[in-house]
């Protein structure tokens, strides 16, 4: 072997050089899909055995797991698995048609109370770039939709259309840069609400002699010409003071639970008064009213006197009664006691309702005893 390197020792170099060369060359040349040429072949030479290796494995594990150790097992598993997605697909398809049954009754119902002329419409996409801050509905101008109108939920104002097409419009929620809205408190202060692009939104324009706290409820003021005065807006969160205006943080009650998927757009706008306490969501259970008490039959026999001063005042009571007299009238009569009693008479002891008969005495007892057994009295018995 190593007399036959000797001899071919230059042709082994030049091939290795070569061999080299071209290693170099399949390194830096590209094909079509800019993939070196090395590792197209290194790919092409190797996939073959791993496909070979892969499909030995697999088979070996299959007939393990199904033959082996738990036959028909897996694909029975299998089986239930993808029946329990189907399941959860079918029940959270069920689950939105009822949620979206109840979004559009509340709605229509809120659409009846307000005097505002509405159309409902849904929210199906979210703006991107620039406009992250605002969505698509499926209402445009096909619908009667225009630029300018504002954008409600029962919850509160949601935004306003900046951009409307043939079937769907843009909405700017009330929490971009460029939103801003009249509002107005319950006590009267008015200000201006502006988006932030944050979850709380800032009201201006409120001096420091207003009073303004956390916790007061902000409504729609009409003043911009693009909502009407009266719909909730939200709840002021935070008070500060600012240069040369107060700094207020309000969370719009609109947005509290993330972007509605049902609203309603302000067709024809009507003012409305501003309500003086949140309107309640919950409902009130009322407990219905007693049943009427028993009233006594007119002819029922009068209840048995207790005591002999009970029996006496029942009796004036009655006589007083059925001669028309009312004590402490000031009329100066006076009823005639010496009239018939209109009551029945007391029963006597030991009848029904009457007093029970006095117990004998002992002395009583003894003394009857001695009567009929012929002992004089004082005396003794005679053997």
């Amino acid at each position: 072997m190593e007399s036959l390197l000797t001899r071919y020792r230059s042709i082994t170099v030049l091939l290795l050089v070569i061999f080299a060369q071209l290693v170099l060359l399949a390194v830096q040349v590209k094909d079509d899909q800019n993939l070196s040429v090395i590792r197209s072949w290194t790919v092409t030479a190797v996939s073959p055995i791993a496909r070979i290796l892969e499909w030995g494995r697999h088979s070996s594990v299959g007939f393990i797991r199904n033959y082996v150790l738990l036959r028909d097992a897996d694909e029975e598993n299998r089986r239930l698995q993808s029946e329990l997605d189907r399941y959860k697909v079918e029940n959270v398809f069920l689950k939105n048609e009822v949620n979206l049954g109840d979004r559009a009754k509340a709605l229509q119902a809120f659409a009846a109370r307000i005097p505002s002329k509405t159309l409902g419409a849904t929210v199906f996409l979210s703006a991107a770039g620039s406009d992250s801050n605002a969505v698509y509905v499926d209402r445009g101008s096909l619908s009667g939709v225009k630029r300018g109108m504002g954008v409600i939920t029962p919850d509160g104002i949601v935004g306003k259309v900046i951009w409307v097409y043939a079937m769907e419009s843009m909405v700017r929620l009330i929490d971009d840069q460029d939103f801003a809205a009249g509002v107005v408190t319950g006590s009267g202060v008015r200000g201006t609400l502006k988006g932030q692009g944050k979850p709380l939104c800032k009201v201006d324009y409120v001096s420091f002699e207003d009073k303004v706290a956390p916790g007061d409820r902000l409504f729609t003021s009409g003043d911009d010409s693009l909502f009407p005065r009266g719909f909730p807006v939200g709840v002021v969160k935070s008070v500060g003071n600012g240069q040369p205006f107060k700094e207020i943080m309000v969370e719009p009650s609109g947005l509290e639970h993330g972007v509605p998927e049902d609203v309603l757009i302000i067709v024809e706008g009507v003012h409305q008064d501003i309500p003086e306490t949140p309107p309640g969501n919950q409902p009130i259970y009322i407990n219905p009213a007693p049943p009427a008490a028993a009233q006594p039959e007119p002819n029922a026999p009068a209840p048995a006197v207790g005591t002999e001063a009970d029996r006496v005042r029942a009796q004036a009571k009655a006589i007083s009664d059925s001669q028309g007299h009312v004590f402490g009238s000031g009329d100066g009569k006076i009823p005639d006691f010496n009239a018939k009693n209109p009551l029945p008479p007391a029963p006597a002891a030991g009848q029904p309702g009457g007093p029970p008969p006095a117990a004998p005495k002992s002395g009583d007892s003894t003394r009857r005893a001695n009567q009929a057994a012929g002992v004089p009295p004082g005396g003794k018995r005679n053997e």
